[in-house]
């Protein structure tokens, strides 16, 4: 159960606020579960900045608009209420019909459109459906949109690599340590090469274990399709803890502390730095 804590700590920390500014209109985007969303309310903002409400309305009210998000839903949500949808959908283009964000998402538990409260509350929607929307309102504001969405995911992705590969460096260098404390504390002078090769890998998993839950193999078995290992899909936060496990691993290794020991105190380390480093504003700051 310890080791599923750790995995818990990351995908609580993956909501994010940044914005863009498109044409003199900044523009809120929240991420959850690593999708984009937009605010529909700062789009709506560039027609009219005190009417941005009403002007959301108008677009949920076309049968085009429905029709686009209905089928939005049915390709990305399994609890999507298809009977609801159908009823809103024979209404959709009527004089009389309207419809409201809150009560699309009531009526069929959407998730491409959401409601936030607060501060930085309004409407959002999945960047596919911000699109649209855009669409509707003008191609021109569209096209800048989605000009400055790509610099901010290109801007975001270049920050990412950069610090991974810092990282994975810095992890190259405690592996040494790590290494050499296996060797000189674990293996005997007349082991052979295959046997010290097994040594060193279980040590190595020791930290995945301690880290991940999980050994090598586990984690090859439960995603046979992935390219690498598990540590090549690390976050950052985890790099950061498999690097500081290395160089603790190899002090108790020096101790001469029994493996079931070291396993134990490496999974309480581990959980408390992750709780740290996911609230720890500099590295929040390198994530987003």
């Amino acid at each position: 159960m310890a080791f599923k804590l750790i995995n818990t700590f990351l995908s609580n920390s993956m909501s994010k606020n940044k914005k863009i500014n498109v044409k003199g209109v900044d523009i809120a985007l929240y991420e959850d579960n690593k999708e984009d969303f937009i605010s529909l309310t700062d789009i709506a903002r560039h027609r009219d900045d005190e009417r941005s409400d009403y002007i959301l309305q108008n677009w949920m009210r076309n049968r085009s608009t429905i029709e686009f998000v209905g089928l939005w839903e049915k390709f990305n949500n399994p609890d999507f209420n298809s009977i609801e949808f159908d009823g809103i959908k024979n209404m959709a283009g009527s004089n009389s019909f309207s419809l409201t964000p809150k009560r699309w998402i009531e009526s069929t538990n959407a998730i491409g459109i959401i409601s936030k409260t607060g501060r930085y509350g309004g409407t959002f929607a999945h960047k596919d459906i911000a699109f649209e929307f855009a669409t509707w309102l003008s191609a021109e504001f569209k096209f800048y949109l989605i000009k400055e969405f790509q610099r901010l995911k290109e801007e975001e992705n270049s920050t990412k690599k950069l610090e991974w590969n810092l990282q994975r460096t810095i992890s190259k260098i405690n592996c040494k340590i790590h290494t050499d404390a296996i060797k000189e504390n674990l293996i005997p002078i007349s082991l052979t090469t295959y046997q010290r090769n097994f040594i060193y890998a279980d040590e190595a998993d020791i930290l995945n274990v301690a880290l991940f839950g999980k050994t090598a193999k586990q984690w090859r078995i439960e995603n046979p399709n992935e390219k690498g290992n598990i540590r090549d899909i690390a976050s950052i936060e985890q790099l950061v803890v498999l690097s500081n496990l290395e160089s603790i691993n190899a002090m108790l290794i020096q101790q001469d502390i029994e493996q079931n020991e070291r396993l134990l105190k490496l999974n309480e380390i581990a959980i408390s730095q992750m709780k740290s480093l996911i609230n720890t504003t500099e590295l929040k700051n390198i994530s987003s």
